[in-house]
Formats: C-alpha cells, structure tokens, sequence
C-alpha cells in the first residue's frame, strides 16, 4: 500500500490553476516548491499520472514537441520534464483574431517514492502524448526472525 502525503492546499491549488489557465495568467502556485512561475518556464501542460503493481506512469500532452525538444532526468528523487514548443511565425495579415495555444519553454516536477527504480524509467512520444513509465524496485520479502527463548 502507497504511503499518501495529506496536501490541505491542493484544491486551491486546483482552482487557481484552472483560473490562470482560463485567463492566460501564470500563477505562482503552478510551479514547484522554491520555484515561481518564470524559472518553471512559459506554460505547464496537462499531465495525468496514475500507478499500477508493477510502475507509476506519466502522460503529459505535448502536442506540437519534438522528442528531441523534450529534456527529462531523475535527481533526488524529483523526475523533472523539461523543453519547449516553437512559435510558428504568424503574420499580421493573416487575419489572427485570437491565440490560445501556448508557446515557450515548459518546465515540470514530480517528487516519487524512494521505491522507484530510476536507472529503468522509459519514455515514448506518441501523437502529441509523452509517456514515461517509472518502474517500482521488487520489495524482498519480509524476513521471518525467530524469537528463542533462555
């Protein structure tokens, strides 16, 4: 059984996220711990993370990323995904009335269990979708000690 921090703050966290998102602003409370929302770069994308017996599994929406745009290391326990998404030069006389699709450098963080193995995580780009697959360490067996008596 996964042990679960207690986040008070998430749902809040929530909402604010969906208000910026919905009025273009960057929040402070989007970016990771120590972090404000310049140095965690210019848009965060939709992730969705969900664990099995064997992995946890990461799928971020990157559409319009290449693979090699895409930066993603384990330290400390903190998997981080970095990279970006050129903006396609857009004339004026084009006729643009809005832009919603967010352009720049995209920066996220996810603290994992010690119970990951990080030298096996595995990653794929498919139809806009980033996949990263973070296997959990087999747990030995409890060990049985024998209490003897004097």
């Amino acid at each position: 059984m996964a042990i679960m921090r207690y986040d008070p703050w998430s749902t809040l966290r929530q909402i604010q996220s969906d208000l910026d998102r919905m009025f273009g602003q960057r929040g402070m409370m989007t970016a990771g711990e120590g972090e404000n929302a310049e140095s965690a770069g210019q848009w965060l994308p939709a992730v969705d993370i969900s664990e099995d017996d064997k992995a946890y599994h990461i799928h971020a929406d990157l559409p319009g990323v290449a693979p090699e745009d895409i930066e993603i290391s384990m330290d400390q326990g903190v998997l981080s995904i970095k990279g970006s998404r050129e903006s396609e030069s857009t004339e004026s006389e084009e006729g643009w009335k809005r832009v919603e699709r967010a352009r720049g450098t995209f920066y996220r963080r996810f603290a994992l269990p010690e119970s990951v193995d990080a030298d096996n995580i595995a990653a794929r780009s498919r139809n806009g979708v980033l996949e990263i697959t973070v296997p959990k360490k087999v747990a030995p067996p409890a060990q049985r000690i024998e209490v003897k008596s004097e």
